[in-house]
């Protein structure tokens, strides 16, 4: 029988303890096994990419990370103390800030109130909030379903970055967003990841190049490849057309 591979940083920095630690981790949804045999370790500082084709367990483990779907088995730690036996809401009050794929605004309210139940404490990096997405705090007041898609994406930053986080699990924030748009959502990033660590799910890969230190890859539920550097494994168009089934002049995976 093979074993799953310990959890190992995607960035090298394997004596410092990673700020997000996976090991064997395993969950379903109805029934059906969506995260097989995963492990990595997310360092505790800049972004970590991680990657694979559409449907290969990446929104799957991050969901089961928080707590969100059925874990069957496996290890979740946090700055080396274990989350995984903690329900949803007990994992946020640690410190793991998340940005769902579909942003899941609350339509009816406007911005501010949106960003105001995210608020945890006195929300210490308001500032920091209002200096990203200065667009935000002009339409305060304007309901957060009349927004833009690329608008309604800034909100769903803002409110994972309101907090004292330890680590933000961002989930395709750049999904069916114009190019202008993704370009000003990859600079909040660039600029939140000086201050908080984020595994960041990303099907285009220009933006991936553009911020990932490592990246960690899935295939059909597990960890297939792990990479020290992002940039090195999109330049070997073999590995990148293998696990991801694009060259490495292709835009996203597919």
């Amino acid at each position: 029988m093979s074993t799953a591979p310990e959890p190992t940083t995607a960035t090298g920095a394997d004596t410092e303890v990673p700020v997000l630690a996976v090991s064997r981790l395993r969950a379903s949804i109805d029934g059906q096994q969506v995260v097989e045999d995963v492990s990595f370790a997310v360092p505790a500082m800049g972004i970590t990419a991680l990657l694979g084709r559409n449907g290969v367990g990446k929104t799957s483990s991050i969901k089961a990370i928080l707590g969100l779907i059925r874990r069957d088995g496996g290890t979740v730690e946090l700055g080396g103390e274990p989350i995984h036996g903690l329900p949803t809401h007990r994992i946020v009050q640690r410190g793991i800030g998340y940005v769902p794929e579909d942003r899941e605004v609350f339509a009816g309210l406007s911005v501010a109130e949106n960003l105001r139940l995210a608020e945890r404490d006195d929300s210490p990096r308001r500032e920091l909030v209002e200096s990203l997405f200065p667009d935000l705090v002009k339409r305060a007041h304007q309901a957060a379903g009349t927004l833009s898609g690329g608008q309604q994406q800034m909100v769903s930053l803002a409110r994972a970055l309101l907090n004292d986080n330890r680590v933000l699990l961002v989930d395709e924030p750049t999904k069916g967003l114009a190019p202008k748009i993704v370009s000003e959502v990859a600079e909040a990033l660039a600029e939140a990841a000086t201050t908080v660590p984020i595994l960041l799910v990303e099907q285009n890969l220009s933006v991936v190049r553009r911020l990932a230190a490592g990246a960690i890859i899935l295939s059909d539920g597990k960890v297939v490849h792990t990479a020290e550097s992002a940039e090195s494994f999109l330049d070997d168009e073999d590995l990148v057309t293998r696990h991801l089934g694009v060259g490495t002049e292709g835009g996203r995976a597919s």
